[in-house]
Order: structure tokens, then C-alpha cells, then sequence
């Protein structure tokens, strides 16, 4: 039996669906100062793979799951697998459905983390620090200095 679709934004997508969730340690940028935070968010597919091949991450752990889980249309769920401080990360419906999509794609993406199980064995670092609210301010000094000739025809 079919679960019924109840993401009027992913026609394509019901509840039955496979999704993995992490919970990452992101900081935020307050007053000069540096605070963490812990953010669930979800992993596509290629991000999994990548992150089971041992690179370092800030993902404490992932979860398997399907969308029905943590999702109810637009509502979210926050699983008991997390602890209460975790936030949802920003755009979490539609980053997860996107997710969703990717594993979709994959059929052996699917068997990487068995659907209701937790895998914690990453390569958990901070030491590149995700910063949430970071700027970017460009300076007169971050443009490249071309060549002369770059742009004469010869």
C-alpha cells in the first residue's frame, strides 16, 4: 500500500519515503564571539557517501528514516533521537524534500544507513568551523589583477 502524498509541493514524494536527518554543531556569530549550536538538518544522498568515506564533518550523527517521521505537510516533528536544544536548520522542508529526491535517484544510497537506524561513526570535527550567520564583505583588495594582454586580441 501507497502512503498517501501529503507535500502539496512534491507531488512526487509521500510519506513513505527515504530520508537521512543529521545533527550537526554549527555556531553562530553574536557580538564578535563565537556560540554553538546544534542544527538538524537533512544529508542527500552524494553528501552520505562522502561523509561514510571518512572526510571530517561536523555531523555527530545520522539518522534513517522516512519523511512521515519528521515531516506532516509543512509541520515539523522533532525526533526523539535528538536532544530537545537541537534546532531545524533554516529551509528545512524544502532542503528535505530535495534530500528525499536524491535518495530516490539512488537505490544503494538507501542501504548505506538501514531505514530506523542511527549511524554515529564519523569523523566528527570542528576544527573548520560552520558558521551559520557568517558575511562575506568584499573589499577592493579581493579583485584579480589581470595581465595586460588578458583582454587584447593578438
Amino acid at each position: 500500500m501507497t502512503a498517501a502524498n501529503v507535500y502539496p509541493d512534491a507531488p512526487d514524494l509521500n510519506s513513505d519515503d527515504y530520508v537521512v536527518i543529521g545533527l550537526a554543531t554549527c555556531f553562530l556569530k553574536k557580538e564578535g564571539e563565537l556560540h554553538q549550536v546544534e542544527v538538524i538538518e537533512p544529508i542527500p544522498s552524494a553528501a552520505l557517501e562522502t561523509l561514510l568515506k571518512g572526510i571530517p564533518t561536523s555531523y555527530k550523527f545520522a539518522w534513517a528514516t522516512n519523511l512521515g517521521s519528521i515531516m506532516d505537510g509543512e509541520i515539523l516533528k522533532k525526533p526523539a533521537h535528538f536532544p530537545q536544544t537541537a534546532e531545524f536548520a533554516s529551509e528545512f522542508v524544502q532542503r528535505t524534500i530535495a534530500a528525499a529526491r536524491t535518495y530516490k535517484r539512488s537505490s544503494t544510497a538507501k542501504s548505506l544507513i538501514p531505514p530506523g537506524s542511527t549511524y554515529s561513526d564519523f569523523k566528527y570535527s570542528t576544527e573548520r568551523k560552520r558558521v551559520l550567520n557568517a558575511r562575506r564583505i568584499v573589499t577592493k583588495e579581493d579583485n584579480v589583477k589581470q595581465h595586460s594582454h588578458t583582454h587584447k586580441v593578438l
